[in-house]
């Protein structure tokens, strides 16, 4: 973690104080109509504060975006105008002409900023990646050259902000959303300081508008904010932080683990994981409902999920709901793909049930599996995060093409969807196959990732396991802190599996005052005396503060 961004972690002190600096001139703010100057203000200052060498590049993003969606506005627009004037005096050949011309215009436009932009971002994660697998290739072919490798430092944030405003310059594209011509409101919708760390990826029409209504001072949502804030950190420094000491050793000496080992070292990490994420979500969401701000979910009990696909539905929402309107649908409805689900139909299997049922799903399941590699491209500059893709994507897929043989495996079992024990069944199934794909997380490399498969089910040893688990630093007491802890936060969940997300926080106002009074001060000391701060331990990084 730079050293900036350690200073201004979501956990630390110092936020804590700049977020009440923030919230004091926010809301003492003179003029009412202004207030989102002072937002602005503060999330360049935290922005320059923590990556102030690399601040050109969101600079660049915010103008090229901001420029761009004007003239594609205006190109849009002045078409309009000009048909509508030589309605009676065009032909429609000479209109569909026009309206091309002016199309390859908005085309060429969005091109040209969506390569400028997303071509910064490959660039600067997978620049070396790709030169030294060009070197490792060339060299095996006796080949002289070498591609040099460079020290590329990444702009914090840059996959959420470009990904956010390239989904803007969409829209504006698509006559979704009208381009804002305020240059600085635009960059505080860019820049906005609790969630350029790890998101979530907001839509413009969504999000914007409660940036620029001022917003008073509410007792009750300040209240609310903050016990979600408490609740973040909790997540953040009492479990993940204490589960990540053991999981840094771990990888360090991965090749050195037996099968047994590696499980639970999974097993740590969808926990880790799963606190370290929804936490800081948590604490950025908590921050921007100080000040009336309410961003998107981001994560709704994903270990809940009965399948994969449901899985990711609930975790990292905004990233799959990015992905899915800006690229699942447009693949799945376009002519290539369209086209072999035709083929199929036409063929002598595609006159059987089960080929008319691939005929149907097979063009979204394609689609949904290159969204996958995308995914799985996007969480890191290592080839095993291409295998964290065609895991996800290749069993969303089979799952998808499958459907029928599971209903009939059902129906001939006399399996009822709504039974309990089946769900059970279902969602434990959906976390072991998760666990899989955690696997190409955690392993350095995907040689690595391939042979522990291998070993899970090849090399058990339980008292090995015992020996090297003990060389992980931690003792058994933080291990049984760890596994209370996730037990208290899957408890919380399974209320707002039942419930509904934020539900426990007004039910907390039902009780009397020295109840809610009681959990507030007991989660608060608990955060206080075993978070990471305590002897020994030091803060990690927000899982995705590195994209």
């Amino acid at each position: 973690m730079p050293g900036g961004m350690q200073d201004m972690a979501y956990t630390s002190l110092k936020f804590f104080l700049f977020l009440a600096v923030v919230m004091l001139v926010y809301f003492r703010f003179p003029w009412k109509q202004h207030k989102w100057v002072v937002l602005l203000g503060a999330s360049y200052f935290f922005y320059l504060l923590v990556s102030y060498r690399l601040v050109a590049y969101i600079v660049f993003t915010t103008v090229s975006t901001y420029w761009a969606a004007i003239r594609i506005e205006q190109i849009a627009r002045d078409a309009k105008q000009t048909l509508a004037q030589h309605r009676s005096d065009w032909d429609k050949e000479t209109k569909k002409a026009f309206k091309n011309q002016a199309g390859r215009r908005k085309r060429k436009l969005l091109t040209l900023v969506l390569v400028a932009n997303f071509g910064i971002l490959v660039f600067l994660k997978y620049y070396n990646l790709f030169a030294g697998s060009l070197n490792d290739l060339l060299g095996s072919w006796g080949v002289g050259f070498s591609a040099p490798t460079l020290k590329l430092l990444l702009p914090l944030g840059i996959s959420f902000y470009t990904f956010q405003s390239m989904g803007y310059l969409i829209d504006v594209y698509w006559e979704k959303t009208e381009a804002q011509k305020n240059l600085a409101k635009f960059s505080l919708f860019v820049s906005f300081f609790p969630q350029i760390v790890q998101g979530p990826i907001s839509i413009y029409d969504q999000l914007a508008h409660q940036f620029y209504e001022p917003h008073d001072f509410d007792f009750t949502r300040f209240k609310h904010a903050a016990e979600l804030i408490l609740w973040g950190a909790f997540k953040k420094l009492v479990v993940a932080d204490r589960a990540v000491i053991a999981l840094n050793l771990a990888t360090e000496e991965y090749s050195a683990w037996n099968g047994t080992t590696l499980v639970f070292v999974v097993l740590l990490y969808a926990v880790q994981i799963y606190t370290a994420f929804s936490g800081g979500i948590d604490i950025s969401r908590g921050a921007a409902q100080i000040f009336g701000i309410d961003m998107t979910d981001n994560f709704r009990q994903p270990y809940f999920a009965h399948s994969v696909s449901e899985f990711w539905n609930r975790w990292h929402i905004t990233l799959g709901g990015w992905f899915k309107r800006y690229l699942f649908y447009p693949l799945a409805v376009s002519r290539s793909f369209a086209s072999v689900g035709k083929r199929i139909r036409g063929t002598g299997f595609g006159k059987t049930a089960a080929g008319q049922h691939v005929a149907k799903v097979l063009p979204t399941s394609m689609a949904s599996f290159a969204v996958f590699l995308l995914v799985g491209a996007w969480h890191g500059a290592n080839w095993k995060y291409l295998g964290f893709g065609l895991w996800n994507g290749g069993i969303i897929m089979l799952s998808s093409l499958l459907l029928p043989v599971y209903a009939a495996m059902r129906k001939a079992l006399n399996i009822s969807e709504k039974q309990i024990s089946f769900r059970l069944f279902q969602i434990v199934r959906t976390f072991i196959v998760v666990l899989g794909g955690y696997v190409f997380d955690i392993a350095p490399n995907l040689t690595e990732s391939l042979s522990t498969f291998r070993r899970v089910f090849t090399d058990q040893s339980f008292s090995v396991a015992w020996d090297q688990i003990k060389q992980m630093e931690l003792e058994i007491r933080h291990y049984l802190m760890i596994a209370l802890g996730m037990a208290l936060v899957l408890l919380v969940d399974l209320y707002h599996e039942k419930y509904g997300c934020g539900t426990l926080r007004k039910r907390l106002d039902t009780h009397p005052f020295w109840v809610r009074y009681v959990l507030i001060l007991g989660c608060l000391l608990v955060t206080l005396y075993y978070g990471v701060w305590g002897p020994a331990f030091g803060a990690s990084a927000f899982v995705y503060m590195q994209f």
